[in-house]
C-alpha cells in the first residue's frame, strides 16, 4: 500500500465515519456506533503509518 493509497483510505474512512454519525444521531443504533469505532481504529492505524515511527 503506497502513501497515496493510505491518504485516500484515511480520507474515505473520515467521510464514512461522518456519514454514519449523521445517521446515528437520528437512530441511536448501537451497531452503528460499533461500526464507527471500528472505522476510527483502522483510520488511526493508517494515520500512524503515515506519520511514521521515531527512529530512536
Amino acid at each position: 500500500m503506497s502513501t497515496s493509497d493510505r491518504v485516500e483510505a484515511s480520507r474515505e474512512a473520515k467521510k464514512l465515519i461522518l456519514s454514519i454519525n449523521e445517521i446515528y444521531k437520528k437512530t441511536k443504533d448501537s451497531k452503528l456506533m460499533d461500526v464507527m469505532k471500528s472505522l476510527t481504529e483502522k483510520k488511526r492505524k493508517i494515520e500512524k503509518r503515515l506519520k511514521g515511527k521515531p527512529l530512536v
